[in-house]
């Protein structure tokens, strides 16, 4: 396929340069003027959308994906499918869905899960929505950036299933973080909990394959002074957008609402900025009881 890239950022860069790899012609695009081996860099993002079978674009927010889609979308060749990887709001991802299929161009919203490690070894999982022939040809694409695709409903669905994939994250972190602080304050040994709870009721993947304690389970971010596998102000954006939508749903999330509120004290006011997300528990070991 010939393939337009718009936003070569530490997601982004990588998935394009494993498009090319695979043997596709991948023209790129970015604000910064960010150069990629095997990607040809376009001077606009319109001509790197021009000739495109395939649009793909990572963006930062739902704001900027709107001003791209309208950028773009009249520039592309009718048939093309534009394959958003960005984490948005599911009214944005709707909207530009509409739009695109105003002109005769397929859709697919595909947030991603796997971090910058996933984008460079080509293992991330994509959470799809859109019609069966948007998926159809968007498949073998995911098939080179990742390991996994699932086909998540029509278009706003892959972005309703990060949405909730990721609150779930944030709220199991801060349980995971308070129990680990509380543990050590009852004078219980850090690895003789995670061998207790990694085998119990309490099993979970911020327990068993990211672990927030040094030196206990799997080697995490943790183990290197938690510089960002998926940093603090990601997992912020991403509760912001699941309470954003849980408002437009009408949905009662109080979990997810108090993660925010941490969140955002974590990273606004206090150090968790440029921190990863289960450096959560270094913030809980320095308190007490309020």
């Amino acid at each position: 396929m010939q393939i337009g890239f718009i936003g070569l950022g530490n997601m982004g860069a990588p998935m394009a340069a494993n498009l090319a790899k695979a043997g596709h012609q991948v023209l790129g695009f970015d604000t910064a003027g960010v150069v990629v081996d095997g990607v040809t860099q376009a001077d606009t993002a319109t001509e790197a959308v021009a000739s495109a079978d395939a649009v793909i674009t990572m963006l930062p927010n739902g704001a900027i994906l709107r001003a791209v889609a309208s950028q773009i979308i009249p520039a592309m060749a009718k048939g093309a499918v534009l394959i958003d990887c960005s984490t948005v709001d599911v009214d944005s991802a709707r909207a530009v869905a509409e739009q695109a299929s105003g002109v005769g161009l397929m859709f697919v919203d595909a947030p991603v899960s796997g971090g910058v490690g996933g984008a460079a070894g080509g293992t991330l999982t994509f959470m799809a929505g859109g019609s069966d022939d948007a998926f159809a040809k968007a498949a073998p694409l995911f098939d080179i950036m990742g390991q996994k695709a699932v086909h998540c409903g029509e278009a706003g669905a892959g972005q309703a299933a990060k949405i909730c994939n990721n609150m779930i994250l944030g709220v199991t972190m801060i349980a995971t973080c308070e129990a680990f602080a509380l543990a050590d304050k009852l004078g219980l040994d850090r690895q003789k909990m995670f061998d207790v709870v990694s085998t119990s009721s309490g099993y979970s993947w911020t327990m068993n394959a990211y672990c927030p304690a040094p030196g206990v389970g799997p080697q995490s971010p943790a183990d290197n002074d938690y510089t960002p596998g998926f940093a603090a102000e990601l997992m912020l954006k991403d509760l912001r957008l699941s309470q954003q939508a849980a408002t437009s749903a009408d949905a009662d999330t109080p979990m997810g609402q108090a993660a925010t509120a941490l969140y955002e004290q974590f990273v606004e006011t206090e150090d968790g900025k440029g921190r990863d997300f289960s450096a959560m528990l270094p913030r809980f070991e320095k308190r007490g009881r309020e």
